[in-house]
C-alpha cells in the first residue's frame, strides 16, 4: 500500500473539526477525479455514496450514465437526471465507486451495512478499478470490529448462525419495524459479531461456500484498489 497526501483542489474545503457528514462530502467530490469521460460508472450504496451521487450530477452531460448497485442509489440517480443502466446491459466498467463500513491497509474490506453487499459485489467484479470513499474512522488494522453482514436464504439462517457460532461468532437477524429486513433480492441478512479477521480472503472462501449464504460481506477478492480517505487534513489517497 502507498500513501498519497498531496493536496487537491478542495484543500480550500478544509476547515478545523470537519464532521463525519462534512468529510464524506470531500470524498464524494473527490471521486469525480476517476470519473472517465463518456463512459458507465459503476455507484454503490450508502450514505458516503449519496455524497458521490450527488457531486456525479455536476458532470451528468459529460458521462454515458451509471450501473447502480442498489435500488435506492438508482432512485437518487433518477431523481438527479442520470440514466442507470441495468448491469446485464454492460459488458466492463471503468471504475466502481462505493463506501466501505471497515477497510484495512491492504485494501480488504467489510460492507453491507446499507444490506446492499450482493449487489454492490457484483457491480465491483464487473469493474476495471474499485474506488472506495470512506472517512477515516473506517481504516483498521484488522477488520471485524464493525459487524459482518452475511445475505442469507431465510431457510438457512439459523443453521448458518450454528456455524458462525463454532468459529466464535454471534449471528443475529437484521431487523426493520420489528420484521426481518428483505433485501432487494428477496433475502435475509445476519450480522456478525465477535470475529476477527486476519485472512480475509480465506475467511470469504469459507463463509461462501457454505449452503444457504448468498454473500458475505467480506470484500477480500473485490477489494479496492484505491481509497479516499477523508481526514481532518483533507483526503488522503491510499493505493493498494
Amino acid at each position: 500500500m502507498s500513501f498519497d497526501c498531496r493536496k487537491n483542489n478542495l484543500t480550500s474545503s478544509i476547515k478545523p473539526n470537519m464532521t463525519q457528514d462534512e468529510l464524506k462530502t470531500l470524498v464524494g467530490q473527490a471521486a469525480l477525479h476517476y470519473v472517465e469521460p463518456g463512459s458507465i460508472v459503476g455507484v454503490g450504496t450508502g450514505s458516503t455514496v449519496n455524497k458521490f451521487i450527488d457531486a456525479l450530477a455536476t458532470m451528468k452531460d459529460r458521462i454515458a450514465g451509471a450501473v447502480s448497485s442498489s435500488v435506492a442509489s438508482t432512485e437518487r440517480l433518477h431523481a438527479l437526471g442520470i440514466k442507470v443502466f441495468d448491469a446485464t446491459e454492460v459488458d466492463e466498467l471503468a471504475v466502481y465507486i462505493d463506501g466501505a463500513d471497515e477497510i484495512d491497509h491492504a485494501g480488504h474490506m467489510i460492507k453491507g451495512g446499507g444490506a446492499a453487499l450482493t449487489r454492490e459485489k457484483i457491480v465491483a467484479a464487473q469493474s476495471r478499478q474499485f474506488v472506495c470513499i470512506a472517512d477515516e474512522s473506517k481504516l483498521v488494522q484488522t477488520l471485524g470490529n464493525f459487524a459482518v453482514p452475511v445475505e442469507v436464504i431465510p431457510m438457512a439462517e439459523k443453521r448458518i448462525a450454528r456455524q458462525f457460532a463454532a468459529l466464535g461468532g454471534t449471528a443475529t437477524l437484521r431487523l426493520k419495524e420489528g420484521a426481518p429486513l428483505v433485501t432487494d433480492n428477496g433475502q435475509h441478512i445476519l450480522d456478525v459479531t465477535g470475529l476477527k479477521i486476519s485472512d480475509p480472503l480465506a475467511f470469504e472462501s469459507q463463509v461462501n461456500q457454505w449452503p444457504g449464504v448468498v454473500t458475505v460481506g467480506v470484500f477480500a477478492f473485490q477489494k479496492a484498489s484505491v481509497c479516499l480517505l477523508g481526514t481532518s487534513g483533507g483526503v488522503k489517497t491510499l493505493v493498494f
